[in-house]
């Protein structure tokens, strides 16, 4: 005989009281009922004050000023795949969040919706809070993600990434590098070097690559140097769509010389060193006929020519990332409100090595 609903929300307010939280599909396999079910006898609990609701979890009431953040306490990271930039991003979020007594589960999203999956996942597995970096390799994916990430019920940090004023996830924490500052870095140290003749080699398929692109055009004609500064894909799989070979995909060597360039900026690291080396190939020595600078110095000093190179401050990042999280966090703890949301853009460094001299 089915159990009353009345009996059944008493028992799942019960087991959330004894635990401080549970999630949805555990409490439905205990009950012997559906997922839907829970979902919806919790909801009803929640409007009658007797737990919280999160996404995939119910919560208990105690005061939350007195919850620990102690070891249990999860929140989740979610990264695409094969994406080293975000490397030492993570490390340092963990870093931090292990000092609060917090553990940070990763999470990677392997396609272009693979985020998502991702993000339910983080919830299934009890994630209290999301630090989110999604791929979004056009405005059309961003735009699609919108919605859903509009209505998560935990607090989210977005990581190299903002959104655009206007949009539905505006209203999210976010910390990212000032990747326009960045390449003001690259272009001034270029300049005064006297190279006026720059070609930007540069990946398509994120919104720092985005970022990065649109400045490099927009800062080379505020200089007047436009005309002798063309863009191209820094490789066959750094186009929105990396399955095919991206007719936009140009030879460097042949770039250069067509541009007359005397100096290159490369977006990023693997792909300058591959790039280099193709210049040497082709007889364009580094840095005595084309001066290299990288961008993101994740292995830019690892090459035959240690590259100098664009700095962004990942580490940093994660951290601040993990620290706008954890101030939600506590905030919700302590019942109060979340605050006014927060953007944070922090400076890149530029870090001179070999691969850049100046004209003669």
């Amino acid at each position: 005989m089915r159990e009353p609903a009345q009996k059944r929300q008493a028992r799942i307010a019960a087991l959330v009281e004894a635990r401080g939280s549970a999630r949805i599909t555990d409490l439905a396999d205990e009950l012997a009922v559906s997922v839907v079910t829970v979902r919806r006898d919790v909801e009803e609990l929640a409007q009658r004050g007797e737990l919280r609701r999160g996404h995939g979890v119910a919560r208990s009431l105690r005061p939350m000023a007195q919850e620990s953040t102690a070891t249990g306490d999860t929140i989740g990271m979610v990264v695409p795949e094969r994406n080293t930039y975000l490397t030492e991003a993570v490390q340092a979020a963990r870093e931090a969040a292990e000092k609060t007594g917090l553990r940070l589960a990763l999470h990677i999203a392997a396609d272009e919706r693979g985020t998502e999956r991702a993000v339910r996942q983080a919830l299934d597995a009890g994630a209290r809070g999301l630090l989110l970096a999604p791929r979004w390799r056009t405005e059309a994916e961003a735009r699609a993600d919108h919605a859903w990430l509009a209505d998560l019920e935990v607090p989210v940090v977005l990581v190299e990434r903002r959104p655009h004023r206007g949009s539905a996830i505006y209203g999210l924490d976010c910390v990212r590098s000032d990747h326009a500052y960045g390449v003001h870095l690259a272009l001034e140290h270029l300049i005064s070097l006297g190279h006026r003749r720059i070609v930007l080699a540069a990946r398509d398929d994120s919104p720092t690559a985005r970022v990065i692109r649109s400045e490099f055009a927009a800062q080379t004609a505020a200089r007047g140097i436009s005309e002798g500064c063309p863009v191209m894909l820094s490789s066959r799989t750094a186009g929105p769509d990396p399955r095919p070979r991206d007719e936009r995909e140009a030879d460097l060597a042949a770039a250069v010389r067509r541009a007359r360039a005397t100096a290159a900026l490369i977006h990023g690291d693997m792909d300058a060193l591959v790039l280099v080396q193709r210049l040497r190939e082709a007889g364009i020595e580094v840095p005595r006929d084309c001066s290299v600078v990288a961008y993101n110095d994740v292995v830019a000093d690892m090459g035959q020519i240690a590259l100098t190179a664009v700095a962004p401050p990942k580490g940093e990042v994660g951290q601040a990332a993990l620290e706008l999280l954890t101030r939600q966090l506590e905030r919700t703890r302590a019942g109060r409100w979340a605050g006014a949301a927060r953007h944070l853009e922090l400076l890149p460094d530029l870090v001179v090595r070999d691969s850049t001299a100046p004209l003669h």
